[in-house]
């Protein structure tokens, strides 16, 4: 069996009229720098974009990380962002938070998912790519995916699946290394839970299965951009590989996952909540306060090539499913700034509001205990 490494790196580079959708310019530059890898270090590659997110897929036999991989990502985005620049896109170069390449993407504010695997011989592998959110987006479905037969039964009929799975979850607010823990379900499932619904800080890592201990089911982007830049640049649009059928859950178990549409931190200015709404490859985001999105293409992998794709949120039924996302945004927005629709302090502190609380601070005062009558402070405007 051959041994085969699919690595999916995505960047914001620049997008046409604000954040909607990288121009067919630099998507096509993009596309042609990797293409001339493949063939060299890549086996093949596949190029194409979730809202203004250009996501490369490529195939290799090197191992992960591997360096001169992640190069070739790095230096197609950089020519990407030239060609942005000239063409004076909105946020040209936006995720390459730093100037020198060091090997590893991870770090430089690209997402990037990678899985190695010894290939089956009807190897099947989901690739998902979001926008406008955080890696924690992927939680939830991942987490009824593999661990609840409500949603996957799979994990009932299946005598492969039977033995349940083990979650690797990372917590991104640590910042001086990889702080993670392994946790069995079903025996672990309330604590998986209990990390799993902090969306901002515990993020899934890599999912693996337990009856084959060496087989990978699933790996996610845990990058935080603020934890890079120090401050708020954009949400971290994270993307992940997913290994489907036989040993692992059926690519149709994870469809009603995310038909779920659940309520995810992102949109715009990164300083909100939407539902996350499955939409086709390529989608532009949506100008709907840029709801959050995510796409999924499945594809079959023979001898490391990506032999068939197919688009998983484009046919009829999707349609359903984002009405019914699209009227559960309206709702949310009807609420403005205020409770749940824009997001806790915790999550803002990287935002001008913090600024603006500060000045508000100096105008508090502690009563005497004789009630006065209330007079408006001194204040400009803004």
């Amino acid at each position: 069996m051959m041994r085969v490494t699919v690595s999916v790196i995505k960047a914001d580079i620049g997008s046409v009229g604000g954040h909607t959708l990288p121009s067919r310019e630099v998507l096509n530059l993009v596309r042609e720098r990797v293409t001339e890898a493949t063939g060299r270090l890549l086996i093949d590659s596949h190029v194409c974009h979730t809202g203004d997110d250009i996501c490369l897929i490529m195939t290799h036999t090197h191992g992960c990380p591997y360096p001169a991989v992640h190069e070739i990502a790095w230096e197609a985005f950089r020519a990407g962002t030239e060609i942005a620049k000239q063409q004076g896109l909105y946020g040209a170069g936006q995720d390459l938070l730093k100037d020198a390449f060091s090997g590893n993407v991870r770090g430089l504010g690209p997402a990037s998912a990678e899985i190695e695997f010894e290939e089956r011989p009807n190897e099947a592998l989901m690739v998902m790519a979001a926008d406008k959110t955080e890696p924690g987006a992927y939680n939830l479905p991942l987490y009824l995916a593999f661990a609840d037969p409500m949603f996957s039964p799979g994990l009932l009929l299946s005598e492969a699946l039977h033995d349940g799975f083990r979650f690797r979850i990372m917590d991104v607010d640590y910042t001086e290394g990889d702080r993670t823990i392994t946790l069995d379900a079903p025996e672990r499932l309330y604590d998986i839970a209990a990390l799993l619904r902090d969306t901002h800080r515990y993020v899934i890592e890599s999912i693996w299965s337990r009856r084959f201990p060496t087989e990978q089911a699933a790996a996610v982007s845990t990058s935080r951009l603020r934890n890079i830049a120090g401050k708020y640049v954009g949400k971290d649009d994270p993307v992940a590989v997913v290994r489907v059928q036989k040993i692992f859950p059926a690519t149709e178990e994870f469809g009603p996952p995310f038909a779920l549409g659940q309520f995810v931190a992102g949109d715009t200015r990164g300083s909100h909540n939407l539902p996350l709404m499955p939409v086709p490859i390529n989608t532009p985001a949506s100008t709907f306060f840029c709801c959050p999105m995510v796409s999924a293409l499945g594809f079959s992998i023979h001898d490391g090539t990506l032999a068939a794709v197919t688009d998983l949120f484009a046919d009829p039924f999707w349609q359903h499913v984002r009405d019914r996302v699209a009227g559960k945004a309206i709702e949310m927005r009807r609420q403005g700034f205020f409770g749940p629709a824009m997001l806790a302090m915790s999550e803002l502190e990287y935002g001008g509001i913090v600024a603006r609380l500060n000045r508000l601070e100096a105008e508090f005062s502690v009563r005497d205990g004789q009630q006065a009558v209330p007079r408006p402070a001194e204040h400009t405007r803004g």
